[in-house]
């Protein structure tokens, strides 16, 4: 081998690196920085750990799993789409805060909606729009989002007392019209569950390119959704890709069931 003071940082090193990276889910940039060097130098030991504590969390997860499903890797802010067994998409995903954690559990999808509408969950209500409207009243206009009252009506803001409303108190839903600001995107992938989280688009783009994506209400916001949408639809003759495209343009709500519903495991790897 060269000389230490021979040494060069060259094109296939960094490749190197960068692969490295790539596999420990790391910022791939190339450069040894803080992470990467405490990753290059993570004993055996502490490897066969976390591979031993992962394959536990999949004892309790991937038992009579279908061959077919979607899977949501929380720690790593990643979504995938398997069929048969084998990775047929994948893509960035945006999860919950520390404060507000996307929860870890197992669904079906049945349905999806292209260009929804948004009603506020009461977290989000009592949080952070209520505080926010009684601090500017230009909140809600701003947000594009309605009063709707018990029948379905539209209620005036004006008429609702924001200094003393709570998320208790409050007799009202707010919605969020369709559109390119709506806070579920064009299109959101709708699986039952206790915790009212789901798989949607986002107007937020930019939070794909962040390295950690921890930045939703705990919902998980997907980069490439239309995408993922005509995979599921595959087979239904009046839902291809051309279809699907159409029905956004047009800003009209639509609900699609699916022929074949498809499991959606939400996990925590940080092994993989």
């Amino acid at each position: 081998s060269p000389p230490l003071d021979e040494l060069v940082y060259d094109e296939a090193l960094v490749a190197a690196v960068e692969a490295f990276q790539a596999r420990h889910g790391l910022d791939v940039d190339g450069r040894v920085g803080r992470a990467t060097l405490e990753a290059l130098n993570a004993p055996v030991a502490e490897r066969i750990e976390k591979l031993l504590v992962n394959l536990e969390r999949g004892r309790w997860l991937l038992h009579e799993l279908d061959p077919t499903f979607v899977v949501v890797n929380v720690a790593g802010f990643q979504v995938y789409y398997l069929r048969d067994h084998e990775v047929v998409w994948s893509a960035r995903a945006v999860v919950g805060q520390q404060y507000r954690a996307t929860p870890i559990f197992r669904s079906t999808m049945t349905y999806l909606v292209f260009n929804p509408t948004w009603t506020v969950p009461p977290s989000i209500l009592e949080h952070d729009i209520l505080p926010e409207q009684r601090r500017d009243r230009s909140t809600l206009a701003r947000k594009q989002l309605e009063v709707i009252d018990a029948s379905g009506a539209t209620v005036p803001e004006s008429s609702v007392d924001w200094s003393t409303a709570t998320a208790q108190s409050f007799p009202y839903l707010l919605r969020q019209r369709p559109g390119p600001e709506n806070a579920m995107g064009r299109v959101k992938f709708m699986f039952p569950n206790a915790h009212s989280v789901y798989l949607h688009d986002t107007p937020s783009r930019d939070l794909f390119e962040r390295s950690k994506r921890a930045a939703s209400s705990g919902c998980i916001r997907i980069e490439n959704p239309l995408e993922l949408a005509a995979l599921l639809l595959e087979g239904q003759s009046e839902w291809d890709r051309a279809a699907i495209d159409r029905v956004v343009e047009s800003g009209e709500t639509r609900t699609v069931t699916l022929a074949r519903p498809v499991p959606v495991l939400v996990a925590y790897w940080t092994a993989w």
